[in-house]
């Protein structure tokens, strides 16, 4: 039905690839946000009831703000952030925040979530709160299952087996006696049984939980081409 009642040459829009997904939809992509906007109004006027175009929203980016002091809350960071930190030019609804925790070594940390410009404004910069100066960095965590070491979900909702973030083994981490060398991770392990071009698999030896790993970065790849910065 596309390719019989819409011509992308007529409206100028580059298609960089037309996929039909499994529920039955179709993934069109282009390569510039107003190639997109200009096909779902064709698609509209074309199609009308038969076919709904859905034009994809990249996220808002989120923001860390480390080492902030106790009294400072999501309640009041926007409002503290604007009075000490004038320079920056943060207006009243830039910043949500969403959330604050603490780390294993007591620092407590603050995560808002911004627009692409407000995130120019803040991010790699000290800010200013309370007798405070904290350092602002992306926020970019996947969601990883304490229960099968792989990622986008989380222990409650996760059905697989028990599996040893280090090795790989059908054991919890603290009964692991596996040496470094010998460490295996998962995700990669997954990957390599899936790819059939020996060339162009990653290294296992590692654990699920080293920062440098390549499905790791694969996946934080993914995450940053969603948001809009």
């Amino acid at each position: 039905m596309l390719k019989a009642k819409i011509n992308p040459t007529d409206i100028r829009v580059g298609i960089n690839s037309l996929k039909t997904l499994t529920d039955g939809r179709v993934l069109i992509t282009t390569s510039r946000k107003e190639e997109a906007e200009a096909l779902g109004n064709d698609i509209k006027e074309k199609c009308r009831e038969e076919l709904e175009p859905i034009l994809h929203r990249r996220r808002n980016p989120r923001l860390i703000i480390r080492n902030t002091p106790e009294d400072i809350t999501i309640t009041n960071i926007e409002k503290t952030l604007i009075k000490q930190n004038p320079e920056i030019y943060i207006q009243p609804g830039d910043i949500i925040p969403k959330f604050c925790f603490t780390t294993k070594k007591v620092t407590r940390n603050l995560v808002v979530e911004v627009n692409a410009q407000t995130r120019k404004s803040l991010i790699q910069k000290k800010v200013k709160l309370g007798w405070v100066i904290c350092k602002v960095e992306d926020y970019l965590v996947p969601n990883r299952c304490f229960r099968c070491s792989r990622y986008n979900h989380r222990q409650q909702d996760c059905k697989a087996e028990g599996t040893c973030p280090l090795c790989s083994g059908k054991h919890k981490m603290k009964d692991c006696t596996v040496t470094p060398q010998h460490y295996k991770c998962i995700n990669c392990a997954t990957y390599n049984l899936r790819v059939q071009d020996s060339s162009v698999r990653t290294c296992d030896n590692h654990s699920t939980l080293d920062r440098n790993c390549p499905s790791l970065q694969a996946l934080l790849d993914r995450y940053r081409q969603n948001i809009d910065y």
